[in-house]
């Protein structure tokens, strides 16, 4: 019978140890974490796949249902008709902002954005562990695959948003351009949060079942059905200060000014007058401020959530 056990290496491998002989003949270790710029380099080769598989998850999503895609749209309106109904009508929140179901259902669209690529991303690696295992890939195209599902439902989702914002009597306005940029910055924002989330998505299952209760909390104290500058008129400027920088905030702000932007320049400026009551400008800009801000949380989030979920890479799928 032949014997295929391991052999002490002879002739001139002879004395060589297991590392020197992998080093020799330019063995490495299965599965090794690739170094950053490596990293990213195959990422960006796997873009073409990280697009198809969102593509083909997102036509496969409602394919039980009856309706089918149709619930990419459905499910932000029902969710908009329940907030109008508590917030809008029994809690008179309509009373003090212009526009306010135009207000709202931007509001609950873009949170809605950040709050789905946060609990996809966070089961992205537990989920689909089969995958994981039988192919070769970076890890990373998971979470950013799901971010981009979630920015695709959206931009389906956006024909009806713009048609809720016409029908509130807000026209076409020159800064509708800026929702371009605000969707970048909320997409690199979200991608970023979704790599930390699947790393810890990996390694505590649980943290899964407590991210409904963490969202809808970050939800509520965001101002997606209310507003958030009335809420804090009152408080210390300290107080005043974190809860302006608050990123789901931000870009709420950053798209709501995009489609409305008279609308929400007199409300956002104190009802159009300034602090000695005299009346703003027509036309207000957004504080450039916010723009830096939503600028800054996107790149530090994306950056920092990218080396966290890459020094884990050898480890997903294994255990």
């Amino acid at each position: 019978m032949s014997d295929f056990s391991l052999s002490t290496p002879s002739g001139a491998d002879a004395g060589l140890t297991p590392k020197q002989l992998a080093a020799k003949y330019g063995l490495g270790v299965s599965g090794k974490r690739p170094s950053l710029p490596e990293y990213v380099r195959q990422l960006w080769a796997r873009r073409h796949f990280i697009l198809a598989f969102a593509t083909a998850r997102l036509v496969a999503q409602y394919t039980t249902a009856k309706l089918g895609q149709l619930w990419q749209v459905l499910t932000p309106l029902l969710n908009c008709s329940v907030f109008f109904l508590v917030f809008g009508v029994m809690l008179k929140s309509r009373d003090s902002i212009p526009v306010y179901l135009a207000w709202l259902c931007v509001g609950v669209f873009v949170f809605q954005f950040s709050q789905s690529a946060v609990q996809a991303g966070t089961r992205s690696i537990a989920d689909n562990l089969g995958l994981i295992r039988a192919l070769h890939f970076p890890r990373a195209c998971m979470p950013v695959a799901f971010t981009v599902i979630q920015l695709q439902q959206l931009l389906i989702s956006m024909v009806v948003l713009v048609g809720i914002v016409l029908a509130n009597g807000q026209m076409p306005h020159m800064t509708w351009l800026l929702i371009i940029p605000a969707l970048l910055l909320q997409c690199l924002f979200n991608a970023g949060l979704a790599m930390i989330m699947a790393r810890v998505g990996s390694k505590a299952s649980d943290i899964s079942q407590l991210m409904p209760f963490i969202l809808r909390t970050w939800m509520y104290v965001s101002g997606v059905m209310y507003s958030i500058q009335g809420a804090i008129a009152s408080w210390p400027p300290l107080a005043k200060t974190v809860m302006s920088l608050n990123p789901a905030t931000i870009y709420m702000d950053l798209m709501r000014y995009a489609f409305m932007p008279d609308s929400f320049s007199k409300h956002y400026y104190h009802g159009g007058k300034d602090h000695a009551g005299h009346a703003l400008p027509q036309h207000l800009t957004l504080p450039h401020h916010i723009w830096f801000t939503a600028s800054a949380w996107a790149v530090v989030v994306f950056v920092v959530g990218f080396v966290f979920f890459w020094k884990a890479e050898e480890e997903y799928g294994r255990g």
